[in-house]
């Protein structure tokens, strides 16, 4: 078959990489446009575009889905099967114009987790599993009609960052599996309402923003300890410390963190340990083993504790 691949972040560079090995005749690639970023505000090419350049592969860049050049564009490259992930919404124009379709990858076991950051999402809420899914694209984001899926375990301190690649990986195999099957017209897709029993609520990834990343030390340990690492390392759960001494309030990333038994001491705000920062919870002190001051790099405690008295700090 002649496959379009749609995609724009890292996450979709490893399943092209394996439908390239594999030997899938990829006859375009469809990614976003280049985009001015950081100081200089220079032109930034898409994780995907880079990946399409080095194999020298036709590379489209619509501004708009729905242009008539682009989807002439489209058409002319007659591909049986439009392969989708992490890009934008496709107008119905696009997805209904392959004759074998267009599936996408998901990173979660749907029905549950549709949205945009299911990754964050199951391990904020301390899941421990997720998967990747592939699905035909209908009107509705993530609805589609089912064709495989695999499961994933979490580890108890696993971070996004981690198991974004090991659900990278696991999409790649299924996606490549996917492709195999619809080349042999060997699949039988589900719906995703017969997977959701007692017409229970689902669970939702929507997309995450920068106010939402503020740390609750209210809350239990655990509660706190997977809101950080369900953040890590990018977008980052945060926090203020005022630091007494030097009169002033900055932001810091809580990037590596662990659970403990350690109970609360009265009038205690942040202490430490052989092993890291201790921050007090609703219940336990959280141990904090990597921490990043705001425009600064990633340290360890014992770097972030020679600079700063521990003693001084204080939670905001």
């Amino acid at each position: 078959m002649k496959v379009v691949f749609m995609g724009t972040p890292f996450f979709a560079v490893g399943i092209l990489d394996k439908l390239i090995r594999e030997g899938v005749d990829v006859v375009g690639v469809v990614t976003s446009v280049d985009k001015k970023a950081g100081r200089g505000l220079k032109l930034r090419e898409s994780d995907v575009k880079k990946y399409a350049k080095e194999k020298e592969l036709n590379i489209l860049q619509p501004e708009n889905l729905k242009e008539e050049s682009f989807l002439n564009d489209l058409k002319k490259l007659n591909a049986d099967l439009f392969i989708v992930v992490a890009f934008r919404m496709l107008p119905e124009a696009v997805w209904k114009m392959p004759p074998k379709g267009t599936v996408n990858l998901h990173a979660s076991l749907l029905p549950d987790y549709r949205g945009a950051a299911p990754i964050n999402w199951v391990l904020i809420n301390g899941e421990y599993k997720t998967g990747v899914t592939t699905f035909f694209i209908e009107k509705e984001i993530d609805t589609g009609n089912i064709i495989e899926r695999k499961e994933v375990e979490i580890g108890e301190n696993e971070i996004a960052g981690e198991l974004h690649d090991r659900l990278m990986q696991a999409g790649a195999d299924l996606m490549y599996s996917t492709y195999l099957k619809i080349e042999k017209d060997d699949i039988q897709p589900i719906s995703q309402e017969e997977l959701i029993k007692d017409k229970r609520e689902l669970k939702k990834a929507p997309k995450i923003f920068k106010k939402d990343c503020k740390i609750n030390f209210s809350k239990p340990v655990e509660q706190v300890h997977n809101f950080c690492r369900g953040l890590s390392p990018y977008p980052g759960a945060w926090c203020s410390l005022y630091h007494k001494g030097k009169d002033k309030e900055l932001i810091y990333k809580i990037l590596k963190t662990e659970k403990t038994s350690i109970p609360i001491l009265d009038g205690k705000q942040i202490d430490v340990d052989d092993k890291g920062l201790l921050f007090p919870t609703a219940d336990f002190y959280l141990r904090v083993l990597d921490i990043q001051p705001e425009g600064k790099r990633k340290m360890s405690f014992k770097e972030f504790i020679a600079g700063n008295q521990v003693s001084a700090l204080k939670l905001r």
